[in-house]
């Protein structure tokens, strides 16, 4: 352990490393399964959904899988305040991996009728309520064991982790339907990747499992302040924090619309609207997700040197601008796809690589969890996951193929708005119980 500037207790760098290492695993694993779900959203249509609006149904589920991510994020966020990170991280990972898994092994409507759709939106349910706690509190993890002045360069890893976890989806996805055709993809191939859920579940708790809670709600725990009530603490985060969960909710719709539009939805969008094969929509999405990666960790250090908010408005200002040109790209062929999505998803990083750094810096430690799992998921329920089945149905009523970036920009508008009322954090400490203050502190070295 280590005194940092701000009077922080902070772990050594092997043991922050560690974290980095266990919390974005368990964000791969999500992010794993709604990346395999978006890449065989057709498959999983025609297997569950056989009709004219196969592929609508299949983005309806997915989008009905996150109503149960507002009430995972409170009941596992309150948890998580009340018990300890860890302890409710290796949790959630469980029951996210089993779901995915058990999602590859579901009987299709051609064996079981109705039954088949209901089991896969149970599971999906499932899974969207294990979501609710796991990215709150893996950022919430990973911030509070990260150094003051470096924890937007560490957040920026949870993130790396999710792009890894689509990656790979995209990645297995295309290897499996080229080593066994699309016709063995579509009539059984579309299961393989759902089964390497659990595996990854389980190297996410082993991870997980050897590692101490975070020092910031170890030393909260020690000192005896660590309320026991979890209604109490649900009533003080309304009465006490609504100003942030408001804010937090704003930047959440214009995150999540584009994440779950540019990210989730392009693989669709590129097939069916734009007429892109499977394989080339492979290749670009994987392209275009490895210069993402790359551009994250930068974005995060770049947030310690000059700020959170300063990125955030380059973001959102920047992506307003391009998405209709951008998009209008898009429509051009393998090579203005390939531009229009890196550039997007480049100034996207913008925001994505600052999450960890900044959500949970807008609560106190005795809230952490909660306030940035409720506010998150409840945005997330409401405007991110249901992005691309609103996407697809205006562009069956309108013919636009321009939907998606009007409704992203929309999104930005919203965030813009919250961005203005969020207070600056950079190199803060999230000791205490009360709200993290940004505090004059030199800019990290080069």
């Amino acid at each position: 352990m280590s005194q940092s500037p701000t009077g922080t207790v902070e772990a050594d760098p092997t043991l922050v490393r560690r974290a980095i290492a266990a919390s974005a695993i368990g964000n791969a694993t999500e992010w794993f399964d709604y990346g395999v779900y978006a890449y065989v959203a057709t498959q999983i249509g025609d297997a569950f959904f056989p009709g004219e609006y196969s592929t609508l149904a299949s983005m309806l589920v997915f989008a009905v899988s996150f109503v149960l991510r507002p009430l995972g994020g409170i009941f596992w966020g309150a948890l998580g305040d009340r018990v300890g990170r860890r302890a409710v991280l290796a949790m959630t990972i469980l029951l996210m991996s089993a779901a995915t898994f058990l999602v590859g092994v579901l009987p299709t409507a051609a064996s079981v009728g109705v039954l088949a759709p209901i089991l896969l939106l149970i599971l999906r349910m499932v899974q969207g309520f294990a979501t609710g706690g796991e990215y709150g509190g893996a950022a919430t993890f990973m911030a509070e064991y990260a150094p003051d002045r470096r924890r937007g360069f560490f957040g920026s890893f949870l993130e790396v982790g999710t792009l890894s976890g689509f990656t790979l989806a995209i990645i297995v996805v295309g290897v499996t339907e080229a080593s066994i055709g699309s016709e063995a993809m579509a009539a059984w191939g579309w299961r393989v990747p759902f089964l390497l859920g659990l595996p990854l579940g389980l190297v996410g708790l082993y991870l997980r499992s050897r590692l101490e809670d975070t020092p910031v709600f170890r030393e909260l725990e020690e000192q005896g302040r660590v309320q026991q009530s979890a209604r109490t603490r649900l009533v003080d985060l309304v009465r006490l924090y609504w100003r942030p969960l408001l804010m937090l909710g704003g930047l959440v719709v214009a995150l999540n619309v584009a994440n779950y539009t540019l990210l989730t939805y392009s693989p669709t969008y590129l097939q069916e609207t734009i007429g892109m094969g499977s394989g080339a929509t492979d290749l670009l999405i994987a392209i275009g997700q490895a210069a993402m990666i790359i551009f994250l960790p930068l974005a995060g250090a770049w947030s310690d040197r000059i700020g959170r908010k300063p990125l955030w408005w380059i973001s959102l200002i920047g992506m307003f601008v391009l998405v209709v040109p951008m998009y209008l790209l898009m429509a051009q062929g393998f090579v203005g796809a390939l531009v229009g999505f890196a550039v997007l998803g480049v100034i996207y990083t913008l925001q994505l690589g600052t999450i960890s750094s900044t959500f949970p810096a807008m609560f106190p430690t005795q809230v952490r969890y909660v306030g940035f799992a409720a506010a998150y998921n409840i945005a997330t329920a409401i405007f991110g996951g249901t992005a691309p089945a609103v996407s697809e149905a205006l562009i069956g009523a309108t013919g636009s193929k321009l939907i998606p970036a009007y409704v992203m920009m929309v999104a930005f508008v919203v965030g813009m708005v919250a961005l203005w009322f969020v207070p600056e954090t950079r190199g803060c400490s999230l000791r205490g119980t009360e709200i993290p203050r940004a505090v004059e502190a030199p800019p990290v070295a080069a």
